[in-house]
């Protein structure tokens, strides 16, 4: 199988930095938010982010990770997916505008056990939605707020992210299913 490298690391820290720009903007600057990375890589993002959001603003924004496991509708066909660590920050999420962050979009059954797993937490004012690929294919109607790329793809094709904290490297990688 060949992969077409779709974001270097260049371009992912160009999309990092507009996506904490636009969620700065979007919340009237920082007060109130805290990130949620879905794990593995959408904590390092949330990270990430959070740490560019610091550098603008000055102000330190709470970052936490939020698993989906037991959540998902799926476990049926991946049962060899082993539950993550949630770790919500001090302060929780009552009242806050929580922004989930996840690597890639696709069917949008992620964020929905994203949603369900909130529920148990708390009661946010508001929850948002970073993803730093959205390859579109929708089973469920939900859309990001902040994109990092938006990469059309076929169905049967992978989108690989790869992160040097996760990884020890980092690119976006496209693959076809025959090729």
């Amino acid at each position: 199988m060949s992969a077409r490298t779709v974001l270097h690391e260049a371009d992912i820290a160009r999309a990092l930095t507009r996506i904490s720009h636009e969620i700065l903007e979007s919340n009237k600057g920082p007060d109130g938010l805290v990130l949620l990375g879905i794990p593995t890589r959408g904590v390092t993002l949330a990270n990430r982010i959070a740490t560019l959001i610091g550098e603008f603003s000055g102000v330190a924004v709470p970052v936490g990770a939020l698993d989906v496991t037991m959540y998902r509708d799926d476990l049926h066909r991946h049962p060899t997916r082993s539950p993550q660590r949630t770790s919500i920050p001090d302060g929780g999420i009552d009242g806050r505008v929580v922004v989930l962050v996840d690597d890639v979009l696709f069917s949008g059954r992620s964020i929905r056990s994203a949603l369900d797993a909130l529920q148990d937490i708390g009661r946010p004012a508001a929850v948002r939605l970073a993803t730093l690929i959205d390859r579109g294919h929708r089973e469920l109607p939900i859309r990001p707020d902040f994109v990092g790329k938006n990469l059309p793809s076929a169905s049967d094709e992978r989108v690989n992210v790869r992160l040097a904290e996760v990884d020890g490297e980092e690119f976006v990688t496209i693959e076809g299913a025959g090729s």
